[in-house]
């Protein structure tokens, strides 16, 4: 039986980072990973030769000076990470069925508020009160601004406050609300539910910056865990955890399917935190304590249509496109049965063969899991990331796909012309492939009407049990990182961590 200091269940990227930051700091570290390929939603696949992203479509906050980049220098991964600059004043364009424009959000937030002032002439001064706001909501977050946080809850302001009707107090005007919440697909933005600090600090970062890494976001993965190697920590896939077992008050050990034991001091999960207590066997958890986690409402999830295209036949896109089929995004969401698709969102990944164009095209369309869950008691063929789950699913996937083809479509008259071939991914395929409970896009949902409910704590009542990963505070790259932060600073200090990675 081997035994380490830290045992991390789950290589998705917040376990990476905090296998970095512990192994930096002497610890000797373990991380399991179930699947064959490690970094959960950092993970690419490969069709036809053409590279497809299962999750890091975009990442921001990446330029000199902002808070993702410094903790990428931290992490030694900055500087050969290859990346490709979005379009400086469109990053991300907002479409309408009933409007040929394409409201544009752009880098900068001088540059976003002039685009947008074009787009919509005498709503200047809104918009300079709109980007005033959301910065002033992220610096109510210090530890998103690699500052130093006594707070036990990350934000004191805003946390009971609706993103919606915030935006509804912006401006009067209902298409300019809509296009500045345009971009909720990054965050499952919900009109009953989502909070303020949510939208802002998410668009606060491609505002920032916006970047797509070049053939994929599995470079990170990839430095990641070429530098935890390094440092002598130790990462095994192919390792999946079935039982957590506690003796005396600690975890001692986790017990793998093949009935290996992996003994610890420490134990991190960066798997979905009900998820966990499934496996955890153990009286020191109160049984309220794992009802509310387990009745913790997960974030919407999607189908997802990635087309390898014929070579040569659709130009690269510098940009990202959400489009709507109505002018209320916030509802989006919840459409379902016929009414479905409400929109959809495409992403072009860049691929180093051409800057002409594209290889790929990825189109995303919010689903909710009840949508595929008469078939959830199948399971994936995990090593050949092959779905086999019946003709009845195969016959529903082809259709959703010529739905959302057929939508896209009336933009880019040409694109099935262009397709060579096409794969789908429906929640279930976030469920098995990810370990995303639900098949949730980003873990658990926040709420502005309960937010300390949704706000996990990196410590639970076991002293040597600790979380990590989307579900603390928030999702997406620098969410993730800001988790590992607080998880790994009850290691070893959390301002002495958040100094240490202002230095680097």
């Amino acid at each position: 039986m081997a035994q380490y200091d830290v045992v991390i269940i789950g290589s998705g990227l917040g376990g990476l980072e905090s296998a970095y930051i512990l192994s930096r700091e002497g610890y000797k570290v373990c991380v399991l990973e179930k699947n064959r390929q490690l970094g959960g939603s950092l993970q690419i696949f490969v069709r036809d030769k053409a590279i497809f992203d299962t999750g890091i479509h975009y990442i921001g906050g990446l330029d000199d000076g902002q808070n993702l980049n410094q903790c990428f220098k931290y992490f030694n991964i900055m500087d050969k990470l290859h990346l490709h600059r979005m379009d400086n004043d469109g990053f991300d364009r907002i479409t309408f069925d009933d409007d040929e424009t394409e409201y544009k959000h752009a880098q900068g937030y001088d540059n976003f508020v002039e685009q947008l002032s074009a787009q919509f002439p005498g709503e200047r001064e809104n918009l300079i009160n709109y980007a005033k706001h959301i910065q002033e909501v992220c610096n109510y977050f210090p530890l998103y601004q690699l500052k130093q946080d006594d707070a036990p809850i990350i934000g004191t302001k805003y946390l009971d406050v609706s993103a919606k009707d915030f935006i509804a107090s912006i401006t009067p005007n209902l298409r300019l609300q809509n296009v500045l919440a345009g971009s909720n697909p990054l965050y499952a933005g919900d009109g009953a539910k989502t909070p303020l600090y949510v939208h802002a600090l998410v668009v606060n970062t491609y505002i920032e910056s916006s970047y797509k890494c070049v053939n994929g976001g599995a470079q990170i993965e990839k430095l990641l865990t070429k530098n935890i190697k390094s440092m002598g920590g130790e990462i095994r896939n192919y390792s999946e955890v079935n039982r957590i077992v506690e003796k005396d008050g600690l975890i001692t050990h986790v017990e793998l399917t093949t009935g290996e034991h992996v003994e610890g001091k420490h134990f991190i999960s960066n798997i979905h935190p009900s998820t966990t207590m499934n496996l955890l066997e153990s009286d020191k958890i109160k049984k309220a304590y794992k009802n509310r986690l387990q009745g913790l409402d997960n974030s919407s999830s999607a189908f997802i249509v990635d087309i390898v295209l014929k070579p040569g036949t659709f130009k690269f896109l510098n940009h990202n496109y959400y489009h709507y089929k109505r002018n209320n995004v916030w509802d989006s969401v919840h459409v379902h049965g016929d009414a479905w698709p409400d929109g959809y969102c495409i992403f072009v990944p860049k691929s180093s063969k051409s800057d002409l164009y594209a290889d790929s095209f990825t189109i995303l369309s919010y689903m909710r899991y009840d949508e595929v869950k008469m078939w959830e008691s199948t399971f994936a063929t995990i090593p050949h990331f092959r779905e086999s789950r019946g003709e009845a699913y195969e016959d529903f996937k082809r259709d959703r796909a010529e739905r959302l083809i057929h939508e896209v479509a009336k933009k880019f008259p040409e694109i099935r012309n262009c397709i060579k071939s096409y794969t789908t991914s429906s929640p279930l395929s976030y469920r098995d492939y990810i370990g995303a409970k639900d098949g949730g896009l980003y873990g658990i949902a926040k709420d502005y009407h309960d937010p300390l409910r949704t706000f996990i704590s990196p410590k639970t009542k076991i002293p040597n049990l600790l979380f990590t990963g989307q579900n603390l505070n928030m999702h997406g790259v620098l969410g993730v990182t800001v988790g590992a932060i607080r998880t790994c600073g009850e290691f070893v200090g959390q301002n002495y961590l958040i100094g240490e990675i202002n230095k680097a």
